[in-house]
């Protein structure tokens, strides 16, 4: 079974973890059944950015995305090359590295 390595992040997963992945599950999915609590204002719909992650390894496992993703992907706070919306990217048979960044957008509860 692929892992999902998550790096250290101050409030969520202050030491990081290491979590099995099963393929076909989105990443969110993963995070959230393994109690990290990354926000995901939509319910997993892609209609918000508040699940954004930046793949550091494995990135190219995962197929791509799609024009929806991509134009919400646009309204993230500190967007990458390979950045995913948690909720759309679906795990492979790779094994990925994920960041969550500090900061999140909510466009619903913040105005934007």
């Amino acid at each position: 079974m692929p892992k999902i390595t998550i790096m250290p992040h101050p409030e969520l997963c202050p030491q990081g973890a290491v979590l099995d992945a099963p393929k076909g599950q989105n990443i969110c999915r993963i995070l959230l059944d393994n109690h990290i609590d990354l926000e995901h204002a939509c319910e997993l719909s892609c209609a918000c950015t508040t699940c954004h992650v930046v793949v550091r390894e494995g990135f190219s496992s995962l197929e791509a995305a799609d024009d929806n993703e991509e134009d919400m992907l646009d309204k993230a706070w500190g967007l990458s090359s390979t950045s995913r919306l948690s909720c759309q990217a679906i795990v492979q048979d790779a094994d990925l590295t994920v960041e969550i960044p500090k900061y999140t957008v909510n466009h619903a509860s913040e105005k934007h």
